[in-house]
C-alpha cells in the first residue's frame, strides 16, 4: 500500500518508537516508583512483565498500524469494517488528545526546571520544596511554560514523519543516552555509592509480595506507550520489509535501559549523600537538585539531567500529537501543518485547567480530584487498560490466526513457533494481566 508518508529508514522508527515509550514514565515515575517498593525486586519484576505482557500488546498495535496503513481510528475500519471495533482507534485518539493536555503541563514543570538550572535559580542555599511548590503554582509560570511546550511540540510534528519526528528523535535520543551514560559514570564514582546500587541490583526478597507485584505489573503497562493507539499511528508508515519483531524487541530493551541508567543515575547519588529514595513524585523536583549540590559541577550537572528529561517529555509528547494529527488529515499531509497548529492550541485550552489545578484552581474538586488528577485517573485507570486490553482481544481473538502470524512473518526471520508463543501470550496471558491491573488500579482487589 503506497502511503503519502513513511519512515525514510529502520533506525529512525525505531528511535522514534522507543522515544514515545521513553517518557516521564521512565525517567521520573519509574525511579520513585522503585524506590517506594524495594528496588531491586521491583525492577526484577518490571522487567520480567515488560517482556511477558507489554511487548505482546506493542507487537500487536505494531499489527494493526502495518497490516492497515492508515490512522488509529481507519486502522479499525479497514481491518473489521461494519464494525464497532474503530470506537477502539477512536478511545485512543481522544485518550492521546486529553493525555497530552495535561502531560503538556509537566512537560512545563521540566522545562521551568532547565531555566531554573541553566538560570542560576539552584544553588545550594536554595529551598528545593518551596522552588517546586512556586513552579507549579505560579498560574502566569505555569501557562507560560505550558505553552511552550506545546510550541516545540507542534513545531516538529507539523513537519510530519521524516522531517519532523523522525529527524528530532535521530538527535535527541542518541543524545538521551550519551548524557545519561556519563551521568550515571559520576553518580556510581561517588564515595557511598554502593549502597545505591545494590539498592538497584540487588534484591531484598522481603518486598516480593503481591502488592509489589502488582505495581510492577502496571509499571510495565505504561512504560511502553500501550493502549492509546500510539503505535499503531507509528507502525502505519512502516513498510513490509521492517521486522517487527526485532523493532518491538529494540524498543522495549531500550525502554527498560533507560528505566535502569535512570536508577543508576539517582539511587546510588541519593544514597551517597544520605537521602531517602522513597520521596516518591518529588524525587526530580526536590530531592535530585539537593543531592547534585553535593557533587563537583553539580549544578551543571543537574542542567544537563533535566534537558535530558526534557528531551525525553517531548519524544512522547511527538507520538500523543502525531496520533491525533494521522486520524485528522487522514493521510493528507497537505493538511498537516495547518491542522497541526488547530489542534495543538486546542490541547493547550483543554490543559489551561490541569495548569491552574496547582495554584488558584486547586480547591476546584470534580469526585475528591483536582481537574489534573481527574484526567490522569481517566486515562491511566480507565481508558489506557480499556484500550490495550481491546487490542490484545482484538489481534489476538478477531484477527484470523493465520492471517495475523503470516502478516508478521513480513520481513523477519523469527523463527514460527516464538511468533505462535507470542499470539499464544497475547490471547491469554495479556488479558488477564491488563484486567489484573485494571481491577487493582480500581481498588477492586
Amino acid at each position: 500500500m503506497k502511503k503519502s508518508a513513511s519512515w525514510s529508514s529502520k533506525i529512525g522508527f525505531i528511535l522514534s518508537a522507543a522515544g514515545s515509550a521513553i517518557g516521564l514514565g521512565a525517567i521520573w515515575k519509574f525511579p520513585y516508583t522503585a524506590g517506594t517498593n524495594g528496588g531491586a525486586v521491583f525492577f526484577l519484576l518490571f522487567l520480567l512483565f515488560t517482556v511477558l505482557i507489554g511487548l505482546p500488546v506493542l507487537l500487536a498495535e505494531f499489527y494493526i498500524g502495518r497490516k492497515s496503513g492508515k490512522n488509529a481510528v481507519d486502522a479499525f475500519k479497514t481491518l473489521a469494517p461494519d464494525s464497532l471495533w474503530p470506537w477502539v482507534g477512536r478511545m485512543g485518539v481522544a485518550a492521546c488528545f486529553i493525555l497530552l493536555s495535561f502531560y503538556s503541563v509537566v512537560g512545563g514543570w521540566v522545562l521551568a526546571y532547565v531555566v531554573h538550572a541553566f538560570g542560576g535559580t539552584v544553588r545550594p542555599d536554595t529551598d528545593f520544596s518551596a522552588l517546586f511548590a512556586q513552579t507549579i503554582a505560579n498560574p502566569l509560570h505555569a501557562l507560560a511554560y505550558q505553552a511552550l511546550f506545546m510550541l516545540i511540540t507542534v513545531a516538529v510534528v507539523r513537519n510530519g514523519i521524516s522531517e519532523g519526528i523522525e529527524k528530532a528523535s535521530k538527535y535527541l535520543m542518541p543524545a538521551l543516552f550519551v548524557i545519561f551514560l556519563l551521568l550515571a559514570a559520576r553518580s556510581l564514582t561517588l564515595p557511598g555509592a554502593d549502597a545505591g546500587l545494590a539498592f538497584l541490583l540487588q534484591p531484598d526478597w522481603r518486598y516480593l509480595n503481591a502488592h509489589t507485584m502488582l505495581i510492577a505489573l502496571g509499571q510495565s503497562f505504561f512504560a511502553l506507550s500501550i493502549g492509546v493507539s500510539a503505535m499503531i499511528t507509528y507502525a502505519a508508515y512502516l513498510g513490509r520489509e521492517q521486522d517487527v519483531f526485532r523493532s518491538a524487541n529494540s524498543v522495549m530493551w531500550l525502554n527498560l535501559l533507560v528505566s535502569l541508567l535512570a536508577g543508576l543515575v539517582i539511587f546510588p547519588a541519593v544514597f551517597a549523600f544520605g537521602y531517602q529514595p522513597d520521596q516518591g513524585p518529588g524525587l526530580i523536583f526536590v530531592v535530585l537538585p539537593a543531592v547534585f549540590q553535593h557533587i563537583a559541577f553539580g549544578n551543571f550537572l543537574f542542567a544537563v539531567f533535566m534537558l535530558l528529561v526534557l528531551f525525553a517529555t517531548l519524544t512522547s509528547a511527538f507520538a500523543m500529537l502525531e496520533t491525533v494529527i494521522a486520524a485528522a488529515i487522514h493521510n493528507k499531509e497537505e493538511k498537516r501543518a495547518r491542522i497541526t497548529w488547530q489542534v495543538g492550541l486546542a490541547i493547550f485550552i483543554v490543559g489551561i485547567p490541569s495548569a491552574l489545578s496547582f495554584g488558584v484552581w486547586q480547591e476546584v474538586t470534580v469526585f475528591g480530584k483536582t481537574l489534573f488528577d481527574l484526567w490522569d485517573y481517566l486515562i491511566t485507570a480507565w481508558i489506557m487498560p480499556i484500550g490495550a486490553l481491546c487490542i490484545a482481544l482484538f489481534v489476538g481473538w478477531v484477527q484470523p490466526r493465520p492471517t495475523v502470524l503470516e502478516h508478521m512473518h513480513s520481513g523477519s526471520n523469527t523463527p514460527a513457533w516464538l511468533a505462535r508463543m507470542w499470539h499464544t501470550a497475547l490471547r491469554y496471558l495479556a488479558p488477564v494481566a491488563i484486567l489484573i491491573v485494571f481491577a487493582n488500579t480500581l481498588g477492586w482487589i
